[in-house]
């Protein structure tokens, strides 16, 4: 058993010295073996300094042209492209209320005129902007507009919004799409999508309304009951909800 000696302690028999003699022996070597461990340690960085302060500048000038790139190159690509944006969002917020012509101001909001960049142009000069991925929103919207719906779905597969109202309105655009072609169980798909994208009083009910529609169509009515159930539920004062009790029945006819 190891005993606990007092500051100043002398040894005095033969086997307190030998213990003695033993315990600073051991811290010797404790010691040395750090000194060693210390002398290796300086003695490697000593002969890789050059590679280490390699590394480190590479990192240093990484990390420094990256925040070159965004200051001096990709903020005025996001200010251009956003002044971009202003002339073919003007012809699109035009065509959406339009009452004739409509297909010649979405054209315009496309390709631009005048010398002016229309929503395709921007996509491909701006990419990876802001203002970008809103012009691919943007171009769906317009080739569905004008049934062009292959169009409308490669644009809008190219958008991404965490936006409430049009990331759930790009998702009910594809499946729009593709109730146009033919395709009820993607547009379905892309309807559900759209419903559970966000919750609101605006999208939510009207991709539900549009989900559970298609689902009759295709022959799934108990599926189609659930969609307008929660329409009844959850969203009474909207749009969708006017004529639900109608809908409700429907599904239940068929179920």
């Amino acid at each position: 058993m190891a005993t606990y000696k007092k500051r100043g302690f002398k040894p005095s028999t033969k086997a307190e010295i030998q213990e003695f003699d033993e315990q600073e022996s051991t811290t010797a070597e404790v010691f040395s073996t750090l000194d060693e461990s210390a002398s290796r340690s300086e003695e490697w960085v000593s002969k890789n300094q050059n590679y280490i302060l390699g590394a480190i500048g590479v990192i240093a000038i990484a990390v420094l042209g990256y925040l070159a790139y965004n200051q001096f190159v990709q903020k005025p690509r996001e200010t251009n492209a956003a002044n971009e944006m202003y002339y073919p969002q003007q012809y699109f917020d035009q065509a959406l209320v339009a009452t004739t012509a409509k297909d010649s101001l979405f054209t315009l909001a496309l390709e631009g005129a005048e010398g002016k960049y229309g929503f395709l142009d921007i996509i491909e000069e701006y990419s990876g902007t802001k203002a970008a991925n809103i012009a691919n929103y943007s171009a769906g919207m317009s080739y569905l507009n004008m049934n062009n719906y292959q169009e409308a779905i490669t644009y809008l597969e190219d958008f991404k919004s965490d936006d409430d109202v049009l990331g759930a309105l790009a998702k009910g655009g594809l499946g729009d799409a593709f109730m146009q072609l033919g395709q009820p169980s993607d547009a379905l798909g892309y309807y559900e999508a759209a419903a559970a994208h966000s919750s609101n009083q605006y999208t939510t009910p009207k991709f539900l309304f549009k989900a559970g529609v298609t689902a009759i169509e295709m022959g799934e009515n108990s599926r189609a009951l659930d969609y307008f159930q929660r329409i009844k539920d959850e969203f009474k004062d909207s749009e969708a909800a006017r004529n639900i009790d109608a809908f409700i029945g429907m599904a239940k006819g068929g179920a």
